[in-house]
């Protein structure tokens, strides 16, 4: 993936006599979203031991034409006087060769090269069209237009025969298909192929080629490219003093679905899970998708397949992924990152098995850009887990606090903004002073708590449950 590197030197002043850490926030000007990092050390010498002055660095992933402001200050902030360091930058586009050849841009077509050639088929009512595929692209829609006549076919499609020519040693196919649209009556013709790569999908850049015909012959200019250009609405900024207005009563009037992954860590945890899926549904009128609850089409169709089933219809969809971080999400995750392999006495015990692994392996490549993140939400139980449950890769986005900020959480399934300009929305009985109010809620509360009771009786439960 793209990704710029942050640096910085320590400035040499008399009037600094100990630094104690660097805050580094990177805000996105584009989706408005925000990273926060914070570096702890002690200095006391401006200069290292060769009279240089001490230089940190940080390497963020960014996303292609985007535009990024970054502020870093150190601790303990003077009074008298403003340290803070504050630059801007833009990240070039795809096309830009520092980063085309990132797996990122790859997967947004940087790499293609469609060489488009077009020829009058033996019928002569007909044209065929030659070009190159690219890796990341399973279909293309081309098309022919010239005046009033317009014509296409999606590759690849039902019925179509297509003659495929591979090229091994550049790893590309290509592809031809004729086209019955000509009319002997013009003579300028505007073919167009576009992609649908797995990056930018239908808002993919396509590629164009006019073609002229005299005396039954077609004569070529050279490619053009457009490029379409599409905007990532920003949720709106909150003001400061919306906390302190009167809340308005929050009515909710769509059902909305949630996919929960979550790591299987102690059959007291799993209660936590099965008993906060009930207060979704039961309370929330949330549509839960939760493998514990759908074994059966599970065991048929496999981990991946499922999970790539309902990801898919939650991509197509406002609904949203809710990722609940444990000990167990986070010793899985290091164990995908080359560390110690985990498996958990209730994995082996469940019949469907560890089912985040799988999770984690399909989510993690579409979670780190910043254009997926309104789909996914990062929440934890504080009362059994901590914030270093998280795995580096959801710290770039909002963690919650599961009950403290379950209303926030539920703004967010629902697709919404609590805080809006002169007005703070409320949903009665999602604090967390009423959530245990209702019988699923209160359910809820004495499993949290069976668990956190377990924990200071148990205090290497974790280790205990190791196979």
């Amino acid at each position: 993936v793209p990704v710029v590197n942050v640096s910085w030197k320590l400035q040499s002043d008399a009037g600094l006599r100990a630094i104690n850490g660097s805050e580094i926030n990177i805000r996105d000007e584009t989706t408005n979203q925000s990273v926060c990092e914070q570096i702890h050390f002690s200095v006391y010498d401006m200069e290292n031991s060769k009279q240089e002055r001490w230089t940190f660095s940080l390497a963020v992933v960014v996303e292609p034409e985007h535009t990024y402001n970054i502020t870093v200050f150190h601790f303990p902030e003077p009074d008298f006087r403003d340290y803070r360091i504050k630059t801007q930058t833009t990240v070039p586009g795809c096309k830009d060769p520092r980063i085309k050849n990132s797996q990122l841009c790859q997967e947004n077509g940087s790499l293609w090269n469609p060489r488009i050639a077009a020829a009058l088929s033996d019928k002569k009512d007909l044209i065929n069209v030659e070009f190159d595929s690219a890796e990341h692209s399973e279909s293309y829609l081309v098309s022919i237009q010239s005046g009033s006549v317009n014509c296409s076919k999606l590759i690849p499609y039902l019925g179509l025969i297509i003659f495929c020519l591979v090229n091994q040693q550049e790893n590309r196919t290509r592809l031809n298909v004729t086209l019955g649209c000509v009319s002997f009556h013009l003579s300028q013709y505007e073919v167009t192929i576009q992609p649908y790569f797995i990056g930018c999908k239908n808002n993919c850049e396509s590629a164009k080629k006019n073609i002229t015909r005299r005396q039954n012959r077609i004569t070529e200019d050279s490619n053009k490219y457009m490029v379409t250009l599409f905007c990532i609405s920003a949720p709106p900024v909150t003001p400061a003093s919306a906390d302190k207005q009167q809340p308005d009563v929050f009515h909710v009037q769509e059902r909305k679905r949630v996919l929960v992954i979550y790591s299987l860590d102690h059959r007291l945890y799993k209660n936590i899970v099965l008993k906060f899926s009930a207060f979704l549904a039961a309370k929330c009128g949330t549509d839960v998708v939760l493998d514990l609850l759908d074994s059966t089409r599970l065991g048929v169709l496999g981990s991946i397949q499922w999970l790539e089933w309902h990801k898919e219809q939650i991509e197509r969809s406002s609904d949203k992924i809710l990722i609940l971080c444990s000990r167990g999400v986070q010793a899985k995750w290091r164990a995908m990152c080359g560390g110690k392999q985990v498996f958990l006495r209730e994995d082996a015990l469940s019949p469907i098995g560890d089912t985040l692994t799988p999770s984690l392996t399909l989510l993690a490549p579409y979670f780190i850009r910043s254009a997926s993140f309104e789909k996914y939400i990062v929440a934890y139980f504080d009362d059994v887990c901590s914030e270093e449950d998280i795995p580096s890769p959801f710290k770039i986005t909002v963690r919650y606090k599961l009950m403290k900020q379950f209303e926030e959480v539920f703004f967010r399934i629902l697709n919404t903004e609590k805080h809006e300009p002169g007005r703070v929305k409320q949903i009665s009985g999602l604090s967390e002073d009423k959530y245990h109010e209702c019988p699923s809620g209160g359910a809820l509360r004495d499993a949290i708590e069976a668990f956190r009771k377990y924990q200071l009786e148990h205090p290497y439960w974790f280790q205990e449950e190791l196979l």
